[in-house]
C-alpha cells in the first residue's frame, strides 16, 4: 500500500501536487498497487484540543470513553502510515516551513507511547522503517547568491520528525524558482520527471532483490 500526503491549497494549480500525482501515475505503472489518498487541504484536520493533548500524554490504562475518542483521528492517521509500504508526501513550502495543515499531520502521528517513546538515548521510534519520498515547491530559490538565497527549514524538520518516529529512509525532490517564469517552471518539471524515473528504477530493483526498503 502506498500512502500520498497532499498538502497544498492550490488545487490543480499546484506544483508539488502535480509532481505528486505523476509519482503515483508512475508507480502504478510499474506495481500493482493500493493508494491511500490523505489529502489535507481538501480535508483540513481538526486542530488538537486540550482533551487530545492531555489524552496523548496519559497513560493507556488511565484513558477512559472521552480520551479515547480524542485520540480517534490520531489513531486513524497513524494506522495509514502503519499499513503503508512507502509513502509520499507533497508539500509546498510556505514561510520557510511546512504548511499548517502538514503540521496538524505531523501533530497527530508523532506521539509518545504511540509512535516514539522516550529512552536515556533520545526518542526511539516505534514505526517499522519503510521509504518516504517527499516532494517540495518553492516559489524563491536556495541557491541564490549568498544574503539573497532563501532559507530551507522545512527539509530537515521533516526527516528530525519522520525519523523520531522510526522512518528513516527518507528521499526528497527540492523544486525551486516556481514563481519566476516560463523557463523555471519547465526546468523544475523535468527535474521531477527525472527523479520520479529514477526512484522508481530503484524501487523495482530492490523489490525484485526481495527487499521491501530502499
Amino acid at each position: 500500500m502506498l500512502l500520498h500526503v497532499s498538502a497544498s491549497p492550490s488545487g490543480s494549480a499546484s506544483h508539488s501536487r502535480k509532481a505528486g500525482q505523476a509519482f503515483i501515475a508512475k508507480f502504478r505503472e510499474i506495481a500493482d498497487i493500493i493508494i491511500t489518498e490523505r489529502d489535507l487541504s481538501r480535508r483540513p484536520p481538526p486542530y488538537p484540543d486540550q482533551t487530545f493533548v492531555e489524552a496523548s500524554l496519559m497513560a493507556a490504562k488511565e484513558r477512559g470513553t472521552r480520551e479515547l475518542a480524542a485520540l480517534a483521528y490520531s489513531e486513524t492517521l497513524i494506522a495509514e502510515l502503519e499499513a503503508a509500504d512507502l509513502v509520499v508526501i507533497d508539500t509546498p513550502m510556505h514561510n520557510f516551513i511546512v504548511p499548517s495543515v502538514l503540521k496538524t499531520w505531523v501533530d497527530y502521528v508523532v506521539r509518545p507511547g504511540r509512535t516514539f517513546r522516550n529512552t536515556p538515548e533520545g526518542k526511539r521510534g516505534l514505526l517499522s522503517n519503510r521509504p518516504v519520498f517527499i516532494i517540495i515547491a518553492c516559489g524563491g530559490s536556495f541557491s541564490a547568491p549568498i544574503g539573497r538565497e532563501q532559507t530551507d527549514f522545512l527539509t530537515p524538520y521533516l526527516h528530525y520528525v519522520l525519523a523520531t518516529v522510526g522512518l528513516h529512509d527518507v528521499f526528497t525532490l527540492r523544486l525551486e524558482n516556481l514563481r519566476r517564469g516560463t523557463a523555471a517552471i519547465e526546468q523544475a518539471e523535468a527535474q521531477a520527471t527525472a527523479w520520479i524515473i529514477d526512484q522508481a528504477t530503484r524501487w523495482q530493483k530492490r523489490q525484485h532483490g526481495g527487499c521491501r526498503i530502499l
